[in-house]
């Protein structure tokens, strides 16, 4: 594991206004998802929201990826290539993960969001999934371990029949997208377990699938999906340790859980 970058006070304010743009732009999306709209709309929508705001998405270009989003579609893990013919369908579920870079420094959050009417079941993963986010972030406390947050993580998931992901992991994030340390949403004996110190910026997202955690890599190179074919679901917020509890810094609103951790907003 390389070296972990404990951010200043003023670090984390200027990660919290680019934090406030992505879960502003989260918002609008979430907003604009309907059956009919493709993957490329929300992608053009989100561009230009990012950069009326000043800030430019940390995705578009980073290692060659061509869009400022990535929107993956019921089994489509993460790293969903918007396109125009990719249109979304009554009772579809698609991840919405973007990040925006602000005075140097990046924030990274994500979210599914339900298209249309969609199954009973279909809406217990995206909630079980969403539950698993924020039983991470409790555990996102200064004095803590890193493998705190994924046990909790895995043990929410797997206590109600899913599984997670185990090739694609949360980061540490600030000046770069993707920095120390990993942070994996379940826990093995051989994961590096630093202490969480104040000023650590992590980007915790939990990948659902509701069926095994078995994923591939489309053709396209980037596109992740379920194995089996199964749905997958995807929360992810950009979170700071502070002796006063995690500090959410990326804070669009929940649509699935009504009572939270205690928190830090």
């Amino acid at each position: 594991m390389g070296r972990i970058i404990c951010k200043s006070a003023r670090e984390i304010e200027l990660m919290q206004e680019a934090g406030r743009i992505v879960a502003d732009t989260l918002h609008l999306l979430a907003q604009k998802v309907q059956p009919g709209v493709s993957t490329l709309e929300l992608d053009r929508l989100a561009f230009e929201h990012m950069r009326r705001a000043g800030a430019y998405p940390s995705f578009k270009g980073y290692r060659g990826y061509p869009a400022s989003l990535c929107a993956s579609i019921n089994s489509e893990v993460v790293h969903g290539i918007p396109a125009a013919d990719r249109r979304l369908q009554d009772g579809d579920i698609v991840s919405i993960d973007l990040g925006a870079r602000w005075k140097g420094y990046h924030a990274d959050a994500a979210l599914t969001v339900p298209v249309g009417t969609v199954l009973e079941s279909t809406r217990r993963l995206l909630r079980v999934t969403e539950e698993a986010l924020w039983a991470g972030i409790d555990q996102a406390r200064f004095g803590g371990k890193l493998q705190d947050i994924g046990r909790a993580i895995q043990e929410h998931v797997e206590r109600h029949g899913y599984s997670v992901v185990r090739q694609m992991v949360g980061h540490g994030v600030g000046r770069r997208l993707h920095e120390e340390p990993q942070i994996p949403n379940y826990v093995a004996p051989d994961q590096p377990n630093p202490a969480l110190r104040e000023g650590m910026t992590l980007a915790i997202e939990p990948m659902v699938n509701a069926g095994g955690p078995e994923v591939e890599i489309l053709p396209d190179n980037w596109t992740v999906v379920t194995q089996d074919g199964s749905l997958s679901a995807h929360y992810e917020h950009t979170v700071a340790i502070t002796k006063g509890g995690p500090l959410i810094l990326t804070p669009w609103r929940s649509m699935f859980v009504d009572r939270l951790p205690r928190l830090v907003f």
